[in-house]
């Protein structure tokens, strides 16, 4: 067993959260070590989800001209022969970007970058095993920032090629015909609506009644009604059985779900094809062990 190096602060997890935390620390003299198991620094907001949707967004409002058909009446047309590299082109540059820039800060701030995947000893000791062998570093401080990754229902046949989930959906390579999106929350309804602009045709499938049910009710039947002037089609109360994947397209299977009281009765089974189908479901860090309970979107209750 190697010697165990000492830390004032330990960061798990390099995304917004552990990066801010570290710097902030190092600003203030503190010795400080940000533990990434992952490629790439900077966590589902740098790589896969909030700067990537909000690039594509204006990606998609420049190639569909809604912006300039909303403020000037101007009927602009998809351009023709778009692909995926086109579309993706800025969202790369800009993502490429915001990883230098976290290194750089990381580096600014004299903190330790340790690549590995961290657990721990006790209270204070984690292991950080890695290609090389296990590094021991002990904190005074420990921080957890690891984030959450996508959720994955056994019942959805996964295989990223036509059924996605939000840290894959960005690999595909075509800009599909028809879009099926299962889940009826912050994410989904933003990927479906960027490809509604790109003339993509998208169905929403939610197994509640309405969209972004924490926001008030109105705002939420007033956002349904913009997608639907746009050409976006919803199915409330419907839940998926099952995907079936194919060299076409992906065959989803869902049931109709009639809200009783607290709990939901289960209808006829229904079949429907898309080019592709998106889960925008996730699933957060599991924290049964420190008794934190959880509400809608992980907020602690």
């Amino acid at each position: 067993m190697g010697s165990t190096e000492g830390f004032d602060l330990i960061v798990i997890g390099c995304g917004p959260a552990g990066e801010k935390a570290g710097a902030q620390a190092a600003y203030f003299g503190k010795r400080v070590a940000i533990i990434e198991r992952a490629q790439y620094m900077g966590g589902s907001c740098i790589n896969t989800g909030t700067v990537p949707s909000k690039t594509l967004r204006e990606s998609a409002l420049y190639f569909s001209g809604l912006k300039q058909r909303g403020l000037y009446g101007i009927d602009y047309s998809l351009k023709e022969n778009l692909t995926v590299h086109d579309f993706m082109h800025h969202e790369r540059e800009v993502v490429d970007m915001e990883r230098r820039r976290i290194l750089k800060n990381l580096a600014l701030h004299k903190i330790e970058l340790v690549r590995g995947q961290a657990s721990f000893e006790d209270c204070h000791t984690i292991a950080v095993s890695a290609a090389d062998g296990i590094r021991r570093l002990k904190g005074d401080v420990i921080l957890i920032a690891t984030g959450s990754r996508p959720h994955r229902p056994a019942e959805i046949s996964f295989d990223d090629v036509h059924t996605f989930d939000s840290d894959t959906f960005l690999q595909m390579d075509r800009i599909p015909k028809s879009l099926a999106v299962i889940g009826g929350g912050v994410i989904g309804c933003e990927y479906a609506s960027i490809f509604m602009a790109l003339g993509v045709e998208v169905i929403l499938v939610d197994g509640r009644d309405r969209l972004l049910p924490f926001l008030d009710y109105e705002i939420s039947n007033r956002l349904r009604d913009r997608f639907a002037g746009l050409g976006m089609h919803f199915w409330f109360n419907e839940r998926p059985v099952k995907t079936e994947n194919s060299a076409v397209g992906v065959k989803l299977c869902h049931r109709r779900f009639v809200l009783k009281g607290r709990g939901f009765f289960k209808g006829n089974e229904f079949a429907s094809d898309a080019s592709s189908a998106f889960l925008a479901l996730t699933k957060a860090l599991t924290l049964f062990f420190l008794a934190i309970p959880l509400a809608v979107l992980g907020k602690t209750a």
